[in-house]
């Protein structure tokens, strides 16, 4: 009823009819091609108020303080890379990435995945033993040593904490391309003309550059945090993704993770950890063993990660419909998926060789430790095939990782590498197999892996098709050309008879 309309509720006299230029229709506009062509120059008009540089000071359309509008900006860009991240702390390193931040955030979401309790006494006691019987087992299964050290137990938070000095090593140049690439694809413009007239915009550019900077690092080490927390609750030790996370020679497992894995598989929980145990202390000789290996796989892994090139445009089309009264909806929008790598041709060649290693590590420690329970644990069977498993399809936080760094976590040709192994541990023996891994010169390649008993005999198998089609034809063309040389004699020869 019209008596009970609040004064609050009528329309104000003074107030122009929406004609829809607000801000939320200026964020649209730059899809439709009437508003900045920049997303960072729409996201500016916004926050300015909407059309900046219109009307006079003081009234709508522009700001009245240069120093709140830049407040506003640094709001903005803090709230995009994490709040309180980018402004308050120091980045470590050129990437511009926080660390100590990305750290903090796998921490947060161990945390929020459920239960991290620290491994108590009863637990290190079993991997203690666990560990003492897999490697009386694996000195009958290989020819490398023990390491020294003992198998240790970690949280899931202490996974996040002794892993992250390699993690980083490996994506840092993904991180500095996404901080190049934000600089660059969003680098603030000052040509529209309305810009042009605010004299407080000279130089503005310049500043926002290493916010622009910044704030894409932060968005990366955000989300790297969070795809490093949700792993931690998959792995089950410091190698088993293949990658030599850990301090050389350290092994460890994750008890909460063991008990997770060994789940609704109808096993001894025994035999779960000794199984599991049996393929940690078995990389970490390997890794010990073979110098070169370590670093090998790394170098692989920041080779393909400086090779990254990096797609912005999900970050171009979020930055577009920025509401700046509502940030947070972004981070939300762009979790996952923020900067997909695009892989070159150079990636790929890089990333098949990388496969290919991890293939023959994994498959070399699933033969190895085959023979090492073969006569001790019935078990062992079912256990390795449901480590297959995982290892190809691959959990969640794989996914994750994938998309945002572009690297798969999982040897796509285990079963092939391990039947490679077996054959030149039937061929040759143990001594002859492990052998092979005395330099990365005489290692199975990709194509050794599709014809494992041609590598054992030597006999290396290689596409000779198209050389065998173009020899023919080289053939066949010499023998036409001697025909028609033939004819062309017969013929003289003919001709000079006739002539007598």
């Amino acid at each position: 009823m019209a008596e009970d309309r609040r004064p609050d509720d009528q329309p104000d006299p003074d107030r122009e009819p929406d004609d829809g230029t607000g801000p939320d229709e200026a964020a649209r506009s730059d899809k439709s091609g009437d508003g900045p062509a920049n997303p960072l120059e729409a996201l500016f008009s916004q926050l300015a108020g909407g059309n900046a540089g219109l009307g006079k000071p003081g009234e709508p359309g522009n700001p009245q303080d240069m120093n709140a509008l830049i407040g506003q900006l640094q709001n903005a860009f803090a709230m995009l890379g994490g709040s309180g991240s980018i402004f308050s702390q120091t980045a470590e390193t050129g990437s511009g990435v926080n660390w100590d931040v990305t750290k903090d955030t796998a921490r947060k979401a161990v945390a929020a995945l459920g239960p991290d309790p620290t491994p108590d006494d009863r637990q290190r006691r079993e991997i203690d033993q666990a560990a003492s019987i897999a490697e009386v087992w694996l000195d009958e299964a290989m020819i490398f040593p023990r390491t020294t050290g003992t198998m240790r137990a970690w949280s899931r938070a202490d996974w996040v904490e002794q892993t992250l000095p390699v993690w980083r090593r490996l994506v840092e140049p993904v991180a500095s391309h996404i901080a190049d690439a934000m600089e660059g694809a969003l680098s603030f413009s000052l040509d529209s003309e309305e810009l042009q007239q605010l004299p407080q915009m000279a130089g503005l550019e310049q500043m926002l550059r290493p916010m622009l900077r910044t704030s894409g690092a932060s968005m990366f080490g955000l989300q790297l945090g969070q795809a490093l927390g949700r792993l931690a609750t998959e792995v089950v030790g410091a190698t088993d993704i293949g990658l030599p996370l850990s301090k050389p020679g350290q092994a460890a497992l994750l008890p909460t993770n063991v008990e997770a894995f060994g789940e609704g598989l109808d096993q001894q929980q025994s035999d779960v950890l000794l199984y599991l145990a049996l393929r940690e202390a078995a990389r970490q000789r390997l890794f010990a063993a073979v110098p070169w290996l370590r670093e090998q796989v790394l170098a692989l892994v920041e080779e393909y990660a400086r090779g990254i090139t990096i797609d912005t445009s999900a970050l171009e089309e979020a930055v577009g419909q920025i509401d700046p009264n509502n940030l947070e909806e972004l981070g939300r929008s762009l979790e996952g998926g923020l900067f997909e790598p695009q892989k070159t041709p150079e990636q790929k060649a890089t990333l098949d060789r990388l496969e290919t290693m991890l293939a023959l590590i994994e498959g070399w420690v699933d033969h190895v430790v085959t023979r090492a329970t073969s006569k001790w644990m019935p078990a062992a069977d079912a256990l390795a095939e449901t480590v297959r498993r995982n290892r190809a399809s691959g959990g969640p936080a794989e996914a994750t990782f994938a998309t945002l760094v572009g690297l798969e976590l999982r040897p796509r040709r285990m079963r092939d590498a391990a039947n490679l192994w077996a054959a030149l541990a039937e061929a040759r023996g143990v001594d002859g197999r492990d052998a092979v891994w005395s330099h990365p010169d005489v290692l199975p390649t990709s194509a050794d892996l599709d014809d494992p008993l041609g590598f054992v005999s030597g006999e290396t198998k290689t596409d000779d098709s198209d050389f065998d089609a173009a020899l023919a034809e080289l053939l066949d063309a010499e023998e036409k050309r001697d025909e028609q040389h033939d004819r062309k004699d017969g013929d003289d020869h003919e001709g000079g008879a006739g002539k007598e």
